[in-house]
């Protein structure tokens, strides 16, 4: 049957029902804002069957004046931002956490990841409307129209919260567009939440409702799911109350241009790749051509100042004949980098994969 695994077959599929694709590496690279053919799909069901019309998004809990808004009503009634940030499924990487050691996931390459400008209406605006209380201790949850697909917690709708704190930030968006034109369905069509700097969990698609409530969302995805445990936990002995919600993104890097296997020829080779450190900046990317001896020191590609954008980069190194094991790491402006290897942050769900990044190529 004709699906969105179909129609979306120049992407590398991970799962068809529900859909998760990421587009390949080389793609991925060659735009600083990644168009929305090349973004990543992180679905957690089927795609909702929306009537973009008549779809109305809620806001309540404690507020003093409950609102029920239309996409419509959202355009007319609030100046409009437009916000470039990058959106990063906290699976992203996974991959090599699993030559590590099995974990539960998709096996995400490094192209779970994209930077787009995205159009909406500030979630703050649109609480302070509804009367919202606004104390930072608070939380801000969201539920969406499509149902999870897990077995623990069967038909039950994907939902999820934010810290108070991080709602009033003016950068998180209740959005409609995505690169100037209106979402497209596997991106969250009518309308979405794109919560800069935190893992796209928190960026649910579809919103139809958004609650102010003293506690964290009870949810799967916010009490269950989205968690980061201890190495010596498996699926079948964790302990939830040593589980730490993810949030924030870790500072990361990839190396995009060659790909893993690919032929190279000896002598000069140019690597390319991106490197994110949320809401700081990368100040440094570091490249490696024989696993870490030896680094080479990358040329950052600017693009502006965002705050919430990727760090583009590149470098050329001398190949000679043989395999070579490339190795990447960035720092930030906290002078912070990566961990050397992916055992280091090994957890049995694959989150938050972000020790250097290797690829082996074999130049000739």
């Amino acid at each position: 049957m004709f699906g969105l695994a179909s129609s979306k077959s120049d992407l590398i599929v991970h799962s068809a029902d529900p859909f998760n694709a990421e587009p390949p590496l080389d793609r991925l690279r060659a735009n600083f804002i990644t168009p929305v053919a090349d973004f990543y799909i992180r679905s957690h069901g089927a795609l909702p069957t929306i009537d973009m019309a008549t779809h109305t998004v809620t806001v309540g809990g404690l507020v003093d004046a409950p609102l029920a808004l239309t996409l419509g009503d959202i355009q007319s009634r609030f100046a409009p931002k437009t916000v470039m940030a990058v959106m990063q499924c906290a699976g992203n990487r996974r991959a090599d956490m699993q030559k590590v050691h099995p974990t539960t996931g998709d096996p995400w390459a490094p192209g779970a990841i994209g930077n787009a400008e995205w159009t909406g209406v500030p979630l703050a605006e649109v609480l302070r409307a509804a009367g919202a209380r606004l104390h930072p201790h608070l939380h801000v949850a969201f539920e969406s129209a499509d149902v999870a697909a897990n077995e623990d917690a069967p038909d039950a709708p994907y939902g999820v919260s934010i810290p108070m704190s991080k709602a009033l930030c003016e950068d998180v968006l209740i959005a409609w567009a995505m690169n100037g034109a209106p979402l497209t369905r596997e991106h969250g069509a009518p309308l979405r939440m794109v919560v800069p700097g935190f893992a796209g969990v928190r960026s649910p698609k579809w919103l139809k409702s958004v609650t102010v409530q003293a506690e964290p969302s009870a949810a799967f995805q916010q009490a269950h799911d989205y968690l980061l445990f201890p190495p010596d936990m498996r699926k079948d002995t964790k302990d939830e109350a040593r589980g730490v919600t993810i949030t924030s993104m870790p500072l990361n890097a990839a190396i995009c241009e060659p790909q893993a296997g690919a032929p190279v020829s000896s002598g000069t080779t140019i690597v390319r790749g991106y490197a994110i450190a949320t809401d700081r900046a990368v100040t440094r990317v570091d490249v490696s051509p024989n696993g870490g001896r030896d680094w080479v020191q990358a040329t950052i590609e600017h693009h502006g100042a965002g705050r919430w954008s990727w760090t583009l980069w590149h470098v050329t190194l001398d190949l000679p004949g043989g395999e070579h094991e490339l190795a990447v790491r960035a720092w930030d402006a906290a002078g912070q980098t990566q961990p050397a290897q992916a055992s280091d942050t090994w957890n049995f769900k694959g989150y938050l994969s972000a020790a250097w990044h290797r690829v082996r190529v074999t130049a000739a």
